[in-house]
């Protein structure tokens, strides 16, 4: 019978290698952009708060799509904002 020890140093190298797959499926390919962003991205491309952010939405300055209570903002209309258009 063969024997084969799992030391903690491989679990860890085995989570790093898993990690590093995920993050490779989840990223957008090179070349390909993000049509939009969840509010954690908008806060910190405009590095806002959210209650300025929150704002940015009430007053129609900022539209936003709400799917299963997350919000969803449009690149484009990021843009705008940035270059000191309206949406």
């Amino acid at each position: 019978m063969n024997v084969e020890l799992v030391t903690k140093e491989d679990l860890r190298e085995l989570e790093n290698n898993l990690l590093n797959a995920i993050k490779l499926i989840n990223k957008p390919g090179q070349g390909e952009v993000k049509k939009w962003l969840k509010s954690v991205e908008v806060r910190k491309l405009l590095n806002i708060s959210p209650g300025t952010l929150q704002n940015l939405r009430i007053n129609g300055t900022l539209r936003y799509t709400k799917i299963g209570g997350i919000m969803y903002y449009k690149l484009e209309d990021i843009n705008k904002i940035l270059e000191g258009g309206q949406s």
